[in-house]
């Protein structure tokens, strides 16, 4: 069996959840790395397609969030009669303007959020709701208004957990506060600057979800035809290129190894419009672990 099917207990929660999820942001807005189609989302028959597709294939966490346009409407419209079969988790604080958000953490607009997204994702309770902060999250975890409104939720049994989407100090903080059950942090093999942290949030039995997995298909095949453009990690992602003979489908086993190897990571979120390009992830963690390979991968990141 493929690892990215292994359940991983989330002791807080009292829920195990497939090592990887799905990250629903694809099939509700237009997003990801080139231009034009490659960026568009998929029509009603093709989003269709990926959420009955994933979850015939054994995944059981779906990720979404207000801000992700017509993402949550979608998960209502098309597996919202499936809805025993997966963890639900979604956002708020960034709202819905398509085709732009905006950002409003008081506490009426997020109780009025979380009734929308109840609506839209066709549920009467959604298991995990977390802040999906903006620019200055600091100010919002002082003010308080967002954890307040999502514990009233919680109260009136519209959610069951509290999560962060969150990096840095300010997970670190928002881990020790107490107040929530789930952090959704980014981390990967070019960006690890979270592995304190996903430590810390499961020794207190929190669920880890990992955003930015793949480096935003960084570590993915769709990346080489990119690398005539400037980005941050592009020396790093040549010399992985090299190293696995410039095979992308080997750079990204490596890439979700490198996280299943992370005995704090609860599930990582695998977006994409394409089921194949889910399906394909499942089946590259299932080839044998190549450690040694791995291990050459770290030490270049690491250089």
């Amino acid at each position: 069996m493929t690892r990215g099917l292994e359940k991983r207990s989330m002791k807080r929660l009292g829920k195990e959840v497939t090592f990887v999820g799905f990250g629903a942001l694809e099939i509700g807005r237009n997003w990801g790395l080139g231009s034009g189609t490659e960026v568009e989302r998929p029509d009603e028959v093709g989003a269709s397609e990926v959420l009955n597709g994933v979850l015939d294939a054994g995944i059981n966490l779906i990720d979404t969030a207000s801000a992700y346009h017509r993402s949550e409407e979608r998960i209502g419209l098309f597996v919202s009669d499936r809805r025993n079969e997966y963890i639900l988790a979604s956002k708020c604080g960034e709202h819905n303007n398509e085709p732009h958000t905006y950002y409003d953490f008081t506490y009426k607009a997020v109780k009025e959020s979380i009734d929308q997204s109840l609506i839209k994702l066709k549920t009467d309770i959604i298991d995990i709701m977390q802040i999906h902060f903006g620019p200055d999250p600091e100010e919002v975890l002082n003010r308080g208004e967002t954890v307040a409104a999502m514990k009233d939720a919680r109260k009136e049994g519209k959610i069951r957990f509290l999560g962060a989407s969150i990096d840095g100090g300010l997970a670190t903080r928002c881990i020790r506060s107490g107040d929530f059950d789930v952090m959704q942090m980014a981390y990967s093999l070019l960006d690890q600057g979270n592995k304190e942290n996903i430590r810390l949030a499961h020794d207190k039995g929190m669920g880890v979800f990992i955003r930015s997995g793949l480096a935003a298909g960084k570590l993915t095949k769709r990346v080489i035809p990119h690398l005539g453009s400037d980005f941050p990690e592009k020396e790093k992602v040549k010399k992985l290129l090299v190293l696995v003979d410039g095979d992308g489908d080997r750079l990204t086993e490596l890439a979700l190894n490198f996280l299943y190897n992370e005995p704090g990571v609860s599930s990582v979120l695998a977006g994409s419009k394409s089921l194949s390009h889910i399906k394909q992830n499942l089946e590259l963690l299932a080839r044998p672990l190549d450690q040694s390979l791995l291990d050459r991968a770290l030490a270049i990141v690491n250089e």
